[in-house]
């Protein structure tokens, strides 16, 4: 992956679980990041409503995910019954051990306390913009794995592209990735 020290975007700067977006919402200084910005509650809600439906999708459908995967391990659901209360209350805020990047993925080692545990990019066509490792291995036109840098890349986070049935098969990734055990 490239080297980048600029690591920026929305939510908790330790996050082990680390999804990454070409694009960032037009609100408040978000046009200037420079670290990860922890978001407050209510937020996420008074981003989707500024910037439009585009955003609540992908809020949604990170919550989803993260909800779906069930991964205490990775990340805690404090608590959350819903993944709408998983996102109102937990999703992008300090602590909670999730991001959403803006700037490229960065090179880490795999193990350390600080060392990310998964980076998802969102995006085929981004992916392809970034110039990622021949490691990358391409399952099938939607999803791809490179073990080494514990890296997926799966459909963007919108309800067409990354469906309920494709938060499935992303959960089921993530979790052989998580065990060592993807398919290749």
């Amino acid at each position: 992956m490239p080297q980048n020290t600029n690591l920026f975007g929305l939510g908790d700067p330790h996050a082990q679980f680390r999804v990454y977006i070409a694009n960032r919402p037009d609100y408040a200084d978000f046009s200037s990041l420079t670290t990860l910005k922890p978001l407050g509650k209510g937020e996420i809600q008074q981003i989707g409503q500024a910037c439009g439906n585009g955003w609540r999708k992908v809020f949604n459908v990170y919550a989803k995910l993260v909800f779906a995967l069930k991964d205490e391990s990775l990340v805690s659901l404090n608590g959350a019954d819903t993944w709408q209360a998983f996102r109102d209350n937990c999703l992008l805020q300090d602590c909670s051990n999730t991001s959403l990047v803006f700037s490229a993925p960065q090179t880490y080692p795999t193990t350390g306390e600080n060392s990310p545990s998964l980076h998802i990019i969102m995006g085929k066509t981004y992916s392809n913009s970034l110039g990622l490792p021949s490691s990358l291995h391409w399952l099938d036109n939607e999803f791809a794995v490179d073990v080494s840098n514990k890296l997926l890349v799966c459909p963007y986070f919108d309800y067409r592209q990354l469906s309920n049935l494709k938060i499935i098969r992303l959960v089921e990734l993530i979790t052989q990735l998580q065990s060592g055990n993807i398919p290749t």
